[in-house]
């Protein structure tokens, strides 16, 4: 895989936050998808855990997109994030701004949202089609009606959670549209427990305890299976799962094991926060 090594070590390829809305951004990404799409047709797969880079997401989720998207196609170029505060550094930004992408951002915080309305309101010009902003605390009981309410229904390109609490509960109730690719926050201090922090409607983070709610990596895995899901990978850091609906780019995105995204160091350290709540409450899906 030298040769792909090289090619992302170029400067052509190297996305700078101070560029995210540059045209050289965007012609970098483009020729980078296209690019992706070419090996794939010479039968060339590219390891995802090599492809990430950052523009708009904390991590590096924006490469790792542009790779998945690249092989299974961007459909309908839409999303829901869940948890996405002012929808500036999130998941499905760099998706909206520089690939014309439309969605909802959903976030409890008022602030955080008039702030992202702001934002999409200038950048990069006044007259793109901006995204749906709500504020809502979101929960099993509503979510669907969400989704409705911005009139997002049946297949999505992307969802995005990330709530600091009812990520699992949540994803495994959204029955109002069905994404092709899914990035979920999870658990790595619990290790390979197969458990989950059971359901609390009105859980607000840090809780009882800053470690003490969501899924572990093997329960959110089980419930992506039952709801035809296969995990393809994550952050470098391992805590956002990456799912690609099955049918969909399995010779180029193949299922990984659990295991295999819990190998970065701050993981194992991370397990010794598990132990002050290792008697409490848990369930085994």
């Amino acid at each position: 895989m030298g040769w792909f090594k090289n090619i992302l070590k170029s400067k052509f390829y190297i996305f700078k936050v101070r560029n995210r809305f540059s045209a050289e951004t965007q012609i970098g990404q483009r020729s980078l998808y296209n690019q992706y799409q070419q090996w794939a047709k010479e039968g060339k797969s590219v390891p995802l855990s090599e492809t990430g880079f950052r523009v708009f997401s904390q991590y590096e989720e924006d490469g790792k997109l542009l790779y998945i998207f690249s092989i299974i196609g961007m459909q309908n170029k839409t999303f829901v994030e869940i948890g996405s505060d002012d929808g500036i550094n999130s998941n499905c930004a760099n998706l909206a701004f520089n690939f014309g992408y439309h969605g909802l951002f959903l976030d409890g915080n008022p602030a955080a949202i008039k702030r992202g309305r702001k934002f999409y309101s200038k950048y990069p010009h006044p007259w793109m089609y901006a995204p749906t902003f709500t504020c809502a605390k979101v929960q099993v009981e509503n979510i669907n009606q969400l989704c409705k309410d911005a009139n997002l229904e049946g297949d999505i390109d992307l969802l995005s959670i990330d709530i600091d609490g009812n990520d699992y509960w949540v994803w495994k109730a959204l029955e109002q549209v069905s994404p092709n690719v899914v990035i979920i926050e999870t658990h790595v201090e619990f290790g390979m427990r197969n458990i989950v922090v059971p359901y609390d409607k009105n859980y607000v983070f840090p809780g009882k305890h800053p470690v003490y709610h969501g899924a572990s990596v093997p329960a959110m895995i089980k419930m992506a299976k039952e709801k035809g899901y296969r995990l393809v990978g994550a952050n470098e850091l391992g805590f956002n799962l990456i799912f690609v609906k099955n049918g969909l780019g399995e010779e180029h995105l193949p299922e990984v094991s659990a295991e295999s995204v819990l190998q970065h160091p701050s993981v194992k350290e991370s397990w010794k926060r598990f132990e002050p709540i290792k008697d409490w409450e848990f369930l085994e899906p």
